[in-house]
């Protein structure tokens, strides 16, 4: 097995002399516009395939293919000079399938651009389903305030009640003979 870098090289080599042949060398008429794209060796570079497109319709490919076929040991033999190693691959001729595919790729761009301006005119008309920002935001941290203040032992607060007392305990205070009970007595506490 060889390494990459001289594999590498044998490809190079067998790609620039093949165009090179059918360039200047090779005149066969039914060779048509070719270009050779791409080469491939094995391994052990006993075997090369070469890659070529052909411009034109699928006539012109086919005669392409049987003349390459025709001229494949001339082709093998010149490859064999030019690399200079102990054995020749053997050379094979496949239809480079790429002008194919570029093309499929633009036809499936075009389309995907298509679909794209659709959706967008469609989504220019629309309306949101729910509101308009849909994300969560941080909650406010609310301060607890209770509905009514709680007294503690040195507050209290006044109902109704207890202001028409205070207002007894004023008048009482005033009034020192009126019928009032004092509160101080009532509550066991001693002054």
């Amino acid at each position: 097995m060889a390494d990459q870098a001289r594999r590498r090289k044998v490809e190079e080599r067998i790609q620039n002399t093949v165009a090179r042949l059918l360039e200047r060398r090779i005149k066969d008429p039914r060779i048509g516009f070719t270009t050779i794209t791409d080469c491939k060796v094995t391994g052990d570079l006993q075997h090369a395939t070469v890659f070529y497109t052909v411009f034109g319709d699928e006539d012109e490919r086919k005669k392409t293919a049987r003349a390459l076929n025709s001229a494949k040991g001339l082709i093998r033999s010149e490859v064999g000079k030019a690399l200079g190693i102990r054995l020749t691959p053997t050379i094979d001729f496949a239809l480079d399938a790429l002008p194919e595919q570029a093309a499929s790729f633009e036809e499936k761009l075009a389309s995907a651009l298509q679909s794209d301006q659709q959706l967008r005119g469609a989504s220019q008309a629309a309306s949101y389903a729910g509101e308009a920002d849909p994300y969560r935001k941080p909650r406010e941290k609310k301060v607890y305030e209770p509905e009514s203040p709680v007294p503690t032992f040195t507050e209290f607060t006044l109902t109704e009640e207890d202001a028409s007392s205070e207002e007894a305990t004023a008048a009482a205070e005033e009034y020192p003979g009126s019928k009032t009970p004092d509160l101080r007595e009532d509550s066991g506490l001693e002054s």
